[in-house]
Formats: C-alpha cells, sequence, structure tokens
C-alpha cells in the first residue's frame, strides 16, 4: 500500500497520520513497515486490490451445505425471533479469519455481518492492512442469529451455535484469527477477563491451535473514539503476528 492511501485508510478510522513536508525523512519502525515474507503465501494472503482465486468445487459444496444449515437452524430459541440467518462473507479459502459476537439488526436484515456504521469502520480497518472482505478475509460471527434487542448472547445460544463456527474455521483453515470486542474473545477463549487483559497477546484456538489477537470491536469505538488508537496498535501487531506466521517464526508471547 503506497503511503496516501495507507494514510486516507488510518484518516477513516480517526487516527491522526504524519504528512511528510519537503527536508524531512522518516524511517518506520519495523511494525509499519513492509516486509518480505520468508515463504509464497496462500491464495487467500494476497493483497486486497488482487482478486482471489476461486473455490474449488467440493469445498464449495461443502461450504454451502453448511449454509443451508445455518439458514434452517432451529438449535435455540433466536430462530423465532430472527429475520434471517448471517452465515458470513468473504473469501472462502482467507488467511484472516475476523469474528464479531453476533448480529445486529441491520445485518438481520441484510443478512451479512459488520454493515451499517460499525461495517464501514471495520472495512476500513481493515485495508488499513491490506484486508478486504472481497478479496482476502473471511468475516463471521460467534452466533448466526440477532439477539433480540441486541443483548448480550446467552451461554446456551453460544453453545448451540459453535459447532457452526468451528465447522467454518475446519474449512477456511486460517493462519490467523482475529476476534473483535469482549463477547467474541471471551467466548472463543472460555475466559471472563477484561479486554483489555486480551489485548497484546497471542492467544490460540480449537484444536488446531489457531493463533488469535484480540482488539476492540467497531461498534465500541464509534461510542468511544479516543481507543481508536488502541486498535491500530492492535492492528500493527496482528499483522507482525501473522508475517511470522508466514516465515514460520513462532508466535507465542505478547506486544512488547
Amino acid at each position: 500500500m503506497d503511503a496516501r492511501r495507507r494514510n486516507r485508510y488510518l484518516e477513516a478510522i480517526g487516527i491522526d497520520v504524519w504528512v511528510p513536508r519537503p527536508g524531512n525523512v522518516r524511517v518506520l519502525p519495523a511494525a509499519d513497515a513492509p516486509a518480505a515474507t520468508g515463504s509464497a503465501p496462500r491464495a487467500g494472503a494476497q493483497r486486497a486490490s488482487a482478486s482471489p482465486e476461486p473455490v474449488s468445487g467440493d469445498l464449495a459444496a461443502r461450504w454451502g451445505a453448511l449454509r443451508s444449515e445455518v439458514m434452517g437452524c432451529t438449535r435455540c430459541a433466536l430462530h423465532a425471533t430472527r429475520t434471517q440467518g448471517v452465515f458470513g462473507v468473504g473469501y472462502q479459502q482467507a488467511d484472516w479469519l475476523v469474528i464479531g459476537e453476533a448480529p445486529g439488526a441491520e445485518e438481520d436484515r441484510k443478512g451479512e455481518p459488520f454493515v451499517g456504521r460499525a461495517g464501514q469502520l471495520l472495512d476500513a480497518m481493515l485495508r488499513a492492512i491490506d484486508l478486504s472482505r472481497t478479496s482476502n478475509v473471511y468475516i463471521a460471527n460467534v452466533l448466526k442469529s440477532r439477539p433480540p434487542g441486541n443483548r448480550d448472547p446467552k451461554p446456551e445460544e453460544v453453545a448451540a451455535c459453535l459447532p457452526y463456527l468451528l465447522r467454518q474455521i475446519e474449512l477456511l483453515k486460517p493462519r490467523l484469527m482475529l476476534a473483535v470486542g469482549r463477547i467474541a474473545a471471551q467466548n472463543l477463549l472460555s475466559t471472563d477477563l477484561a479486554l483489555g487483559r486480551l489485548r497484546g497477546k497471542v492467544h490460540h484456538f480449537g484444536e488446531l491451535n489457531t493463533p488469535l489477537v484480540v482488539t476492540y470491536h467497531p461498534a465500541y469505538l464509534l461510542r468511544n473514539p479516543a481507543d481508536k488508537r488502541k486498535v491500530w496498535e492492535d492492528l500493527k501487531f496482528a499483522r507482525r503476528v501473522f508475517r511470522q506466521l508466514t516465515q514460520g517464526i513462532p508466535t507465542d508471547g505478547d506486544r512488547s
């Protein structure tokens, strides 16, 4: 990403950017500077502007079958109050998986996660690290049905819906997961720790031991814009972890 585009993206999420003047030269720290990877990335790791490779017939069929299950699911009471199930969106062979908590009212109407103002902010956040829901990231929620009034998911609802997410992860096989928001992070990591204590660390999820990084939910940032800078630090950290993964470098540890 060239500097002008990157600055536009950072401005879009409310981060002040440094504008160079004649005679000024800034050397970017390693966390900000582009870095070559030591091995060729999977098809899902291309830049956001590239066109993704088509998903194979067998894999596409398995994704389709799982989507049909979700859309017809009656495992919990939420199916009686939802407009439709919200399965997920993005490239089905992506290296990155972004996970939120549950659909809101607009997602319930449109059938796609992270739309509206929060979705626009998430898209800007992802573009800042060269990701796009149209080409190289997959986006899903822990719950596939909207809880009435956008309340927090109940434990029994998470228990009923989590197997769908696990199957999405099994099909996707992401290299890195980004959990956005307290509810998603706590449910994925089976913890009650505050989000602030979960940030800045590499966690691991599931049988595949997939690296997982935690940050704030974009809806939270709309209410608390002062924390957008913290999210930028989280995104840079996630990007650095991903680069380590592509280079075969161990990812245990924290931002320090």
